[in-house]
């Protein structure tokens, strides 16, 4: 039976994309202003959330129950709680938190995507750095960026831990591993493992501060250097997570074969990016995620499983797989013979 108002359907699902930065919106500032946190202590009421969390009583009604209507609080007349997924998401002290990426969006990718009708009249990035080397020049940024890209990854990392067989191998390089957060978690998850994370000099520092916590000793190391240009360290298996879709396809293809030269026979190389299907059909996220890099790097852009199949054929690896990492990412195993 067919809809009585289709052309109202139509309608609704049109604005419902339109209307779609409302609920992004709504969301960061709640983090910014560490609602879930706050209310991670416990439920509050409307004007014990004012009084904390510093909001005016002409938006904070609308702003409360908004949020319950998006599923991410709940309320039982008086009081406000976290939804099950906000307490386990969005409350700052708890690892599977995601809120420190939540907040890179907010002042970062949110004003970049209100030009972008600019980037698909120019072609131009219109936020960020395409240096690295520039980018790593403020020490506070970094960080908070590094904090920001562990939470954005913190479901990838539990489940490397457990998807790809370590037990026939003692060593890897994260290569772009930036303060070793998947070295470290790696090296603990798994005692016989060596870690290498590869990444530009001035995240050494970093490397060391981040690492320090995770009491691995040795195991998980920095290793300065160039990935493009400077000699990789031999190891059994290389990744490149979240990588490859900031270069063009050309540095993509001269990665993968670098990587091929520096993984011992017996080896494998890990990857996992948001694929985009091979007819480009969706999923929309790895689109959509596709636009946004663009947004923020010349050249970068997420890319497809054949295609990313195409360029470890040609570097030489064999028995090449794709399989669902996540609920947002895909990882590409392939083999050295």
């Amino acid at each position: 039976m067919e809809s009585a108002n289709p052309a109202g359907a139509d309608l609704e699902s049109v604005m419902g994309i339109a209307t779609g930065f409302w609920r992004a919106r709504t969301l960061f500032s709640a983090v910014e202003l560490r609602l879930f946190t706050l209310l991670a202590e416990g439920p509050a009421t409307r004007a014990e959330i004012e009084g904390r969390c510093g909001l005016h009583p002409r938006s904070s009604a609308d702003f409360l129950d908004a949020l319950v209507a998006l599923g991410l609080l709940v309320c039982d007349g008086e009081s406000y709680a976290n939804s099950p997924s906000a307490e386990r998401y969005l409350d700052e002290t708890k690892p599977s938190y995601v809120g420190g990426f939540l907040t890179f969006m907010g002042y970062a990718l949110y004003p970049a995507w209100g030009r972008l009708t600019e980037l698909l009249r120019t072609g131009e990035l219109q936020e960020g750095f395409d240096s690295f080397g520039k980018f790593y020049q403020d020490r506070d940024r970094v960080r908070g960026f590094m904090a920001a890209m562990d939470s954005a990854s913190a479901a990838v990392t539990a489940e490397l831990i457990d998807c790809f067989d370590w037990s026939s191998h003692e060593s890897f390089v994260d290569l772009g591993g930036a303060r070793g957060n998947l070295t470290a978690h790696l090296v603990k998850a798994h005692p016989h493992l060596r870690g290498i994370c590869l990444d530009m000099p001035p995240l050494k520092g970093l490397f060391e501060e981040h690492v320090a916590q995770f009491g691995v000793g040795d195991r998980a190391q920095f290793h300065a250097a160039d990935f493009l240009t400077d000699p990789l360290p031999e190891a059994d298996v290389m990744i490149f997570g979240h990588v490859l879709h900031d270069w063009d396809e050309e540095s993509r293809a001269v990665l993968v074969k670098r990587a091929f030269e520096a993984i011992r026979p017996g080896g494998a190389l890990l990857i996992y990016d948001e694929l985009i299907d091979d007819d480009r059909s969706g999923p929309v996220r790895s689109l959509l995620m596709s636009l946004n890099m663009k947004l923020v790097r010349s050249g970068a852009a997420e890319y497809t499983a054949a295609e990313c199949r195409a360029w470890l054929l040609d570097a030489g690896f064999t028995d090449i797989t794709v399989k669902s990492l996540t609920a947002t990412e895909r990882l590409v195993t392939a083999c050295k013979k």
